[in-house]
């Protein structure tokens, strides 16, 4: 005689893209703490710099490859207007330019001005990147 199995399904949330944004506003947040925490750093402190990074950079890596391969289609698909279809596309070329900055940090010498001057610029990158979502993609998405 067959059992008859029963599967647990989560329900889907009808807030589901509103909480999607909250976590990614959340990730922004974390990652400008950490920004700003390394731009406090001095040149005697390069370990923490490097270790700053590292976390950094992880961070990044996760959050760019959830936009990218979530957030960022849904948008698409959902875009009313050509001014969605350049915030998306903006926001693919934004992520392209951290991709580039952060290999170049990383192999700078944390002990250096140039470093400090390379994590600025990433702090600012990412600042602008994060605000433009959360001030025009985001209410987007989830109005």
């Amino acid at each position: 005689m067959a059992t008859r199995q029963t599967t647990s399904r989560k329900k889907v949330s009808p807030n589901a893209p509103k909480d999607a944004i909250a976590l990614l506003t959340e990730d922004h947040q974390r990652v400008r703490r950490l920004l700003t925490e390394l731009e406090q750093t001095t040149e005697k402190t390069a370990t923490k710099r490097q270790k700053l990074l590292a976390t950094i950079e992880q961070e990044l890596r996760v959050h760019t490859r959830i936009e990218e391969e979530v957030f960022y289609p849904a948008f698409f698909d959902a875009a009313r207007t050509e001014q969605d279809k350049e915030m998306y596309y903006e926001s693919i070329e934004e992520h392209h330019v951290v991709d580039l900055v952060l290999p170049d940090i990383t192999r700078a010498d944390p002990a250096s001005a140039p470093f400090a001057a390379k994590a600025k610029v990433l702090k600012d990158l990412v600042e602008h990147h994060a605000e433009e979502e959360e001030k025009q993609m985001f209410p987007a998405r989830a109005g």
